[in-house]
């Protein structure tokens, strides 16, 4: 039976969709009041709907009564794009999970949104079919509908954003109408209304059901694994695999990072992430002989590089995937770069949606990243301004044991994402004990409350949006941490708003997230 003490308003709520989903338990809001770098204003409520109807329903209770509603997906992001400035309903949607239809045969998947990735992922897999974007690395636990509303990308990056990937939505808008936005076989279908609602961070309204364009699964994999001494070389080599479109997957990391990862991650000794590896590979011997090496390899491999690149890539035979990297080989030598051993890629994509045990630093430290994706001929000159940033306030970073990496990943052909990471002693919020496996947990330190070094973090994070801006930087899950309207033509900012008020006249669907 559900509390009703904070707000005798959700009584008409409670009227429309039944008590059972709504929660006010003090614990429960005091968890989904916090995202993973910061604390909200504390809901007023939890709203949890299992059918697109009660969802529809239960908005159309809430905002009648002037209670502003906010949708959460799986909650792995740190942009403060589910927490409202005021107490509102928080729409937990972990409870429409559903995948209602796959069609090999049209080739489109349709899902409920809070349907994560990786069971989206686990449906496909056995069929030889996937999506042509699969999510992001903390698909354990990070929703289709989330990955919808913030965009972003890993999986099938060589395609775009995962957000421009969909073909239609089922969106609830303020007032509880349901709403599609195109067609299920081509997008657009006149005017583009799909994208209109894709990254809007649940500003214009609730993804409730998303269907999703099939490909078949690549037949064959190649793996490589490169060291540069320099940042342009390294940049360089990036810059060009992309724009040669020969890697399904590429990223890298710069030498603080790469430790932080060789430190968090024994990809030598992990059995979970070993076994996977070497049943991937197809054939006993075959996964036995490349588990050795990956054990032989251990962690040492990286030690003397200075920066990294990790590459996937796919074909329809294993010689086209060979010559698709050689040719990054080819890409690598002509930059000075050398090959080592290429555990990280071959182990990651044998297990890619791994515990999101790495939202917490090795040692326990608290962890978020800042983000933008410019052009390529922007990427060392954005790189340079932030190692300038670092060094300028070395002195301060040393002092408050604050320390940053960053890491690297082409989107598609035509843009660099450069993602600055921050590791700090500071105090684990719920939401970390709640996330992290309790093992895991338990072999980390638990740090005390450190408002000083998490000020220099906020001030450091806020200086490098202003490099990206400066860059003309683009930006996933903009939330309330990055700013749109500086950054958008002024007309498209007043059509913006003129949208916002057609679909939520009465400002009550996440208010104040994309500054609207």
């Amino acid at each position: 039976m559900a509390t009703i003490a904070r707000h005798d308003r959700l009584e008409a709520i409670i009227d429309a969709v039944g008590s059972a989903a709504i929660v006010s338990d003090p614990a429960a809001l005091a968890l989904y009041g916090q995202d993973v770098f910061s604390l909200g204003v504390t809901p007023l409520a939890l709203f949890r709907p299992t059918s697109v109807a009660d969802l529809a329903a239960g908005v159309a209770a809430a905002t009648a009564q002037g209670i502003a509603v906010v949708p959460r997906g799986g909650g792995m992001s740190y942009t403060s794009g589910y927490l409202a400035d005021t107490p509102a309903l928080l729409v937990d949607l972990a409870g429409l999970d559903r995948i209602l239809e796959i069609d090999p045969v049209d080739m489109r998947v349709t899902v409920e949104a809070g349907c994560s990735w990786a069971a989206l992922y686990e449906a496909l897999h056995p069929r030889g079919l996937r999506t042509p974007l699969w999510g992001t690395l903390s698909g354990i636990k990070a929703s289709i509908g989330g990955g919808m509303s913030q965009n972003g990308l890993f999986w099938g990056g060589r395609d775009g954003t995962i957000a421009g990937s969909a073909l239609s939505f089922d969106v609830v808008l303020a007032d509880g109408t349901i709403l599609s936005t195109g067609s299920a076989t081509l997008r657009p279908f006149g005017p583009d209304l799909t994208g209109l609602f894709a990254a809007d961070c649940g500003a214009l309204g609730i993804k409730a059901r998303v269907t999703l364009p099939l490909v078949r699964e690549a037949a064959a994999l190649a793996y490589g694994s490169f060291a540069f001494a320099a940042p342009d070389r390294f940049v360089a080599a990036t810059s060009e695999i992309a724009r040669a479109g020969l890697a399904s997957e590429s990223f890298g990391f710069d030498p603080f990072l790469q430790a932080q990862r060789m430190k968090r991650d024994s990809l030598s000794s992990d059995a979970r992430a070993l076994v996977g590896m070497m049943k991937a590979q197809g054939g006993f011997w075959k996964g036995l002989r490349e588990g050795a090496r990956v054990v032989a390899a251990g962690r040492s491999f990286l030690d003397e590089a200075r920066f990294s690149i990790h590459t996937i890539a796919e074909g329809r035979t294993q010689a086209a995937a060979d010559a698709d990297m050689a040719a990054i080989r080819a890409i690598v030598a002509a930059q000075g770069g050398t090959e080592v051993e290429n555990t990280i890629p071959k182990v990651l994509r044998a297990n890619p949606f791994p515990p999101v045990n790495s939202m917490l630093g090795p040692s326990g430290e608290r962890w978020v990243p800042v983000h933008g994706v410019v052009r390529h001929s922007r990427a060392l000159a954005t790189i340079e301004s932030i190692i300038d940033l670092f060094e300028a306030h070395r002195a301060e970073m040393e002092a408050l044991d604050v320390g940053a990496g960053y890491m690297f990943l082409p989107v598609a052909a035509t843009g660099f994402l450069i993602e600055p990471v921050f590791y700090w002693p500071d105090a684990q919020a719920a939401l970390h004990r709640h996330a992290v496996e309790p093992a895991h947990l338990a072999r980390l330190t638990e740090y005390r409350s450190n408002p000083p070094a998490r000020a220099l973090v906020e001030k450091l994070r806020a200086a490098i949006i202003a490099i990206f801006g400066r860059m003309e930087a683009v930006h996933f899950q903009l939330g309330r941490a990055y700013p749109l309207a500086e950054r958008i033509d002024p007309a498209g900012w007043r059509l913006l708003q003129s949208v916002k008020a057609a679909v939520d006249p009465r400002g009550l669907m996440n208010p104040g997230v994309l500054g609207l």
